[in-house]
């Protein structure tokens, strides 16, 4: 994979409680991650992070053929301030390395390497009077495509979409630092998402929704999906 041909992107979706994390792999982690998984109140939260953590060194690791503690992180220019918090990235990147993204969320995992700039996001689905406030937020066009929907449908149709909509902010680095209203990332034209990136939903089974972005992907994302470590 380069960033001339992104290719397929190699996605992993992962039970965080299917992730081996003892002490060594926790000793692995640096002291950014230990200090945000320090901040976490719930425990089942603080696992999560963890898991999905201890998960991305070992895939990277793996790839770069480097022990997963050997990793060192850091922030590339936000594109909305130009301050060090946008996509991630390894610190001295080296020749061949991937651009990747993580996510987690109601006890998932999901991990993308690609050779282009890549978002993921992994959501469970909202409860129905959450989707009613969250929907407010939205495209105004995201917004007529919801009401068009069955109430019963409705959860699941909102977490699509805000899963799309997550994945390709974290694509660009800018996240959430960016109105969830100023993009279209529906399904009815598909020809107003916006340009120069390709947006797919992924399967993540009935109580999840999940997407992935990439940079200069065409019009979908062609992916290669795995569900363990092994």
């Amino acid at each position: 994979m380069n960033a001339q041909d992104p290719g397929a992107v190699e996605l992993w979706l992962l039970e965080a409680a299917a992730v081996p994390v003892g002490q060594a792999e926790l000793d692995g982690l640096d002291q950014e991650e230990q200090r945000r998984a320090g901040r976490f109140v719930r425990d089942a939260d603080r696992a999560v992070y963890l898991a999905a953590h201890v998960a991305l060194r070992q895939v990277l690791g793996r790839r770069l053929g480097l022990a997963p503690a050997e990793l060192v992180f850091g922030r590339e220019p936000c594109p909305g301030c130009d301050e060090p918090h946008g996509r991630p990235r390894l610190a001295g990147r080296e020749s061949g390395a991937p651009h990747f993204s993580l996510s987690h969320g109601g006890g998932r995992v999901l991990i993308g390497l690609a050779g282009a700039p890549v978002g993921v996001d992994v959501e469970p689905l909202p409860a129905a009077d959450s989707t009613e406030v969250l929907a407010t937020t939205l495209h105004p066009a995201e917004q007529a495509e919801l009401a068009d929907v069955r109430p019963a449908d409705r959860p699941g149709a909102f977490a699509r979409l805000w899963t799309r909509k997550e994945a390709y902010l974290k694509g660009l680095g800018i996240g959430l630092g960016r109105p969830p209203a100023a993009d279209y990332l529906g399904t009815a034209e598909p020809a107003r998402r916006p340009a120069g990136w390709a947006v797919t939903d992924v399967p993540a089974g009935p109580r999840h929704a999940a997407a992935v972005a990439l940079a200069g992907g065409g019009t979908a994302v062609e992916y290669r999906l795995r569900h363990s470590l092994g």
